[in-house]
């Protein structure tokens, strides 16, 4: 069976829009320092309440999922490649602050894309 890119884009804006838990050990924000040819990741920690929702450790207030947030991230990774900087978020941060393995599988995807998005000077947007 040929597959078009098209029905490749298809499945994946299906797949975007499923369910997903949240990680209790918190989210990360990816975006590309061009000037350097970096890719970033700010990883903030969260706390989920009995709704569901993702809340600040602070004021057990839900994080806004729109607008600017201001909350200092927990860490800041970047590398040149996705490896780089999985190796460095996943192995070499002790304890890890991912959790949840579904979590972790999203974010390798991620980098994934946000390499290609460097290398080809096309723009990156967090999925």
């Amino acid at each position: 069976m040929n597959q078009t890119i098209a029905d490749i884009t298809a499945i994946d804006q299906k797949l975007s829009k499923r369910h997903i838990d949240l990680d209790p050990g918190g989210y990360v924000i990816i975006y590309l320092d061009r000037e350097q040819r970096l890719i970033c990741a700010k990883h903030f920690t969260n706390v989920i309440d009995d709704r569901g929702l993702a809340c600040d450790p602070a004021t057990g207030k839900p994080i806004p999922t729109r607008g600017k947030i201001e909350r200092l991230p927990a860490h800041i990774f970047s590398g040149r490649t996705a490896k780089e900087i999985c190796v460095q978020l996943f192995e070499q941060t002790n304890p890890c602050p991912i959790i949840m393995l579904d979590h972790a599988s999203y974010l390798g995807r991620e980098f994934q894309r946000a390499e290609a998005a460097l290398l080809s000077g096309q723009e990156y947007v967090q999925d």
